[in-house]
């Protein structure tokens, strides 16, 4: 396995022996990060963002129990998976860090078997999850990320866009006379015609930030941060190029002989009071512009994002 691949595990222990110890068992199949302190412990977990957390109870300032309060309190932090090893082996001390939201309890002085195989057992736990939590975001048909997962990311990259002063441009497609197309083809016509066109729309969208989705029946939204009106709209003319080139007939279509698409586009330009919401309003009411123009074509709203291009 890729070094860069490997699993993170986060080991923090005031103990010096008890670290190397630790550190040197888990090295051979996992990327190690080591904390002498309960402030170590959370910076690292913050900036490092691992896998695991292998986490002392009894450590000075600041003890497990606190750190991991602190952890559950982040929500960069909260979902990763805490184990505590500590001398404490009361069971009220077990139940104590399992009703702060610890994975696990490993008694000191703690059997190296034992640990190597709990650190396992939650590290496939945790790829589990994140499994399901990524199936949870996509939209079974397209294989583009879903309604939710949108909501989700577009509420955080407006916010960033906010605090950096930085444009986002929304583009929301639609596929004109999609009904025709599927009174006339057949709906598992109209499936492959949809996945087809997401598939494009996604070749597009080639930064990690960028951001495809199903929005719902044959509209995707494509969401781009960083990204100024002009740039956006080549990129969206660069898309229904792409569509047009699949020639996918559509004789029911009044626009032409080939599926098209049509789009409306916004960009906030990082200025200004506008929301969130309001933003995505504009977006729907220049898809609506678009289609009252005769389909095929771009409608987009500029704002201040244009001068600053």
């Amino acid at each position: 396995m890729n070094a860069v691949d490997m699993p993170k595990v986060l080991v923090a222990d005031d103990d010096a022996i008890n670290r190397q110890v630790l550190g040197e068992l888990l090295k051979p199949e996992y990327t190690v990060l080591l904390a002498k302190n309960g402030a170590q412990a959370l910076e690292r977990a913050q900036r490092h963002a691992p896998d695991l957390i292998l986490l002392d109870v009894m450590m000075p300032d600041m003890d497990g129990y606190e750190v991991l309060r602190q952890l559950r309190a982040d929500p960069a932090t909260a979902g990763i998976a805490v184990i505590f090893i500590s001398g404490l082996d009361r069971p009220e001390d077990e139940a104590n860090g399992l009703k702060l939201g610890a994975a696990d309890y490993i008694a000191k002085p703690f059997n190296a078997t034992v640990v190597m195989a709990r650190v396992a057992m939650h590290l496939q736990l945790v790829r589990q999850r994140r499994l399901l939590e990524s199936l949870a975001h996509v939209d079974a048909l397209t294989e583009l990320a879903n309604r939710r997962r949108f909501d989700e990311v577009y509420q955080g990259e407006w916010r960033r866009a906010q605090r950096n002063g930085r444009p986002l441009s929304v583009a929301l497609l639609d596929i004109d006379c999609f009904k025709q197309y599927n009174d006339h083809y057949g709906h598992p016509a109209g499936d492959r015609a949809l996945r087809a066109v997401a598939r494009t729309c996604a070749s597009f969208m080639r930064r990690p930030a960028d951001l495809a989705c199903r929005y719902g029946g044959e509209e995707i939204v494509l969401l781009m941060p960083d990204t100024f009106a002009a740039q956006a709209r080549h990129l969206v003319a660069c898309v229904c190029q792409a569509v047009a080139q699949l020639t996918i007939a559509h004789a029911a279509s009044p626009v032409g002989p080939s599926l098209t698409i049509s789009v409306g586009g916004a960009t906030y330009g990082g200025r200004g009071a506008e929301t969130a919401g309001a933003l995505f309003e504009a977006v729907d009411q220049q898809l609506y512009l678009a289609k009252q123009g005769g389909r095929n074509q771009i409608a987009w709203r500029a704002g201040d994002a244009e001068e600053a291009a």
